[in-house]
């Protein structure tokens, strides 16, 4: 089957976008809007960030634009001089936080993140991270596009949005997150304009245009409504306010990210219920998904000595995502690693847990974390500055 007759039958039948085939049915109403005028967001991008970008492209002024945000790095910081007017003024509206921003909840969600860092880190990791390559127009989408090419600098760019939106300033003045989202906001517009040029995405993909609202809040899933859902299924203890805020500072990145507040959940039930509806149905393997997963699989290797091993990440990855993920994905079962996450990871979770009400271990917890945070993304970075940057190009082969 030649790719362009696979595109033409994958758009026929559905079978690449199961939400292709599905109706837009999550309400409004249980968004932080609470309204909405109730558009699928499969058919709706980036009214403000698509044009402009597609202007800065043609006109030549990407590079210029990129040297000037490497010196953006805090959120408290002022836009670089120099920026083209129409840019400066998108990005000046796009850095505000929304109006039902509460930063109580903000706050709560740091001492969130300090008592479950390492549970976080893995699971975005090797839950959300893996998860990636088996949501279908996500792992076309990262193939196809100029972060395909080196997938080490595209995951390091990634974990950095992980890392900003669990820091303790995150949406401080002298935190991160805010810079990270609207720069990632740029990102997208620029896929947009640049993929639908490839003729190597254009002859599988499904779509004309990439990385729709819906597919925004597809990826959004994959990190704290899988997240949530796991900490449940392991029984990890956490407070009622600190569940909200965790999920409050997720609520506000995507709204930085662009996406409309109509489609953001406003609770961690009403975020099951889309995530049922968006994300669990359209899992699937990919052959680039499948390489991808073998790329990232393969990072450890590096890592001292090769400590973190094939085997071990394929282990963890069956573990948080089960079988029938780890079978589309080609990893083979491990006979020391699989029954041994099996057996022990409750335990660890309970000890780790049991020590929590001791004075100093929420300070000692998140020291550590943090310290395993940083140093993944030194390797990642290979110790250079993390610098999110608007493509001028999509993957060459």
């Amino acid at each position: 089957m030649t790719p362009l007759n696979r595109r033409n039958i994958l758009k026929a039948s559905g079978v690449i976008g199961v939400a292709a085939a599905t109706t837009w049915t999550w309400p409004a109403s249980a968004s932080v809007a609470g309204t909405g005028v109730g558009t699928d967001p499969r058919w709706v991008w980036d009214d403000e960030a698509d044009p402009l970008v597609a202007s800065l492209i043609e006109r030549g002024d990407v590079p210029m634009v990129n040297t000037l945000l490497r010196t953006w790095k805090k959120n408290g910081q002022p836009l670089p001089d120099g920026l083209p007017a129409d840019l400066r003024d998108f990005m000046e509206r796009a850095r505000r936080l929304p109006p039902w921003v509460d930063r109580a909840k903000l706050r709560l969600a740091v001492d969130f993140n300090e008592k479950r860092g390492l549970y976080l880190g893995v699971l975005y990791g090797l839950a959300s991270g893996m998860m990636s390559t088996v949501i279908p127009k996500e792992a076309l989408a990262v193939y196809y596009s100029q972060g395909g090419a080196d997938m080490k600098d595209r995951i390091s760019k990634t974990a950095k949005l992980g890392y900003d939106i669990g820091a303790v300033d995150a949406y401080e003045p002298e935190g991160e997150m805010i810079v990270t989202a609207v720069k990632t906001r740029l990102v997208h517009a620029a896929v947009r304009h640049l993929l639908p040029q490839s003729p190597y995405w254009t002859k599988v993909a499904d779509e004309d245009i990439p990385i729709s609202q819906r597919d925004i809040m597809v990826t959004w899933h994959s990190l704290p409504t899988t997240v949530m859902r796991k900490l449940t299924d392991w029984k990890v203890p956490i407070p009622a306010a600190e569940s909200a805020a965790f999920l409050h500072s997720w609520q506000v990145g995507a709204h930085l990210l662009g996406v409309r507040d109509e489609y953001i959940p406003n609770s961690w039930a009403e975020a099951d219920a889309q995530a049922t509806e968006v994300l669990d149905p359209i899992l699937r393997p990919t052959p680039e998904g499948i390489k991808l997963a073998d790329i990232l699989l393969n990072l450890g290797k590096d890592i001292d000595g090769g400590l973190l091993t094939k085997g071990i990440l394929g282990a963890f990855t069956r573990f948080m995502l089960g079988d029938e993920i780890a079978g589309w994905l080609r990893i083979p079962r491990e006979l020391v690693w699989d029954p041994l996450l099996k057996t022990a990871w409750g335990p660890f979770i309970a000890v780790r847990e049991g020590l929590l009400p001791l004075p100093l271990a929420p300070k000692a917890y998140w020291l550590f974390d943090e310290f395993l945070r940083k140093a993944a993304l030194l390797f990642l970075s290979e110790a250079k500055p993390i610098s999110i940057e608007i493509p001028l190009t999509n993957r060459p082969t």
